[in-house]
């Protein structure tokens, strides 16, 4: 019951941001256009960004569902990039109307556990910390979150499909390598290496 209740908010919210901004939308807008009440609204969702990020992560986990594997992340970047242009009047509402830091947490998440699908199949049987795992995720996050903001921020208009195959095509293979290298002790050990620091010449007095 609770998730019929959440779905029909959901539906009546991207409704009426098709109507006017996100800003400008009321729990009032929200509970006579779903035909329930003020009570029953804030029993699921504290505010209206509540839930706004409640149907990111719904959205989310659906584009990836099962989709977290070597063979099928690929496929699973490219749902989510279906999945945010499906939704692109409800994206494009978002994307001016919360911070970008809340965007972005929102793709951090998103990524990060698609790439950890992948990290925790390739480095089975591995010496592989959580936090070496987790680092490693989080590299490639960065990479996904910061070309897909460009993305949505110039209006979605780019072929999303070239996208996703640059993206491939610049990191296959690029996980397993760098799980490899977080296993191999010499590299591990080697690290960067610095300079040695120069230190400066001291005037002297002449004897």
């Amino acid at each position: 019951m609770q998730n019929i209740t959440k779905t029909a908010l959901e539906a009546s919210l991207k409704k009426l941001l098709l109507k006017k901004p996100l800003d400008k939308i009321t729990i009032r807008d929200l509970t006579e256009d779903c035909g329930i009440s003020r009570m029953t609204f804030y029993y699921h969702f504290k505010d209206i960004y509540d839930l706004v990020e409640w149907i990111c992560y719904e959205d989310a986990a659906q584009a990836l569902q099962g989709k977290k594997t070597y063979d099928t992340w690929q496929e699973g970047l490219l749902q989510v990039f279906e999945a945010v242009m499906e939704n692109k009047p409800f994206i494009m509402n978002v994307y001016h109307s919360l911070s970008r830091e809340q965007i972005e947490s929102y793709l951090f998440r998103l990524t990060h556990d698609l790439i950890m699908g992948v990290v925790n199949e390739k480095s089975q049987g591995m010496q592989l910390s959580d936090t070496d795992k987790n680092f490693i995720a989080d590299f490639y996050k960065y990479s996904f979150v910061g070309i897909m903001l460009d993305w949505i921020k110039q209006g979605m208009k780019e072929n999303y499909h070239e996208i996703v195959n640059y993206l491939c095509t610049a990191i296959r293979g690029c996980i397993s390598v760098s799980i490899n290298n977080f296993c191999s002790p010499d590299i591990r050990t080697s690290g960067f290496s610095s300079p040695d620091p120069v230190i400066p010449p001291t005037d002297k007095p002449h004897a």
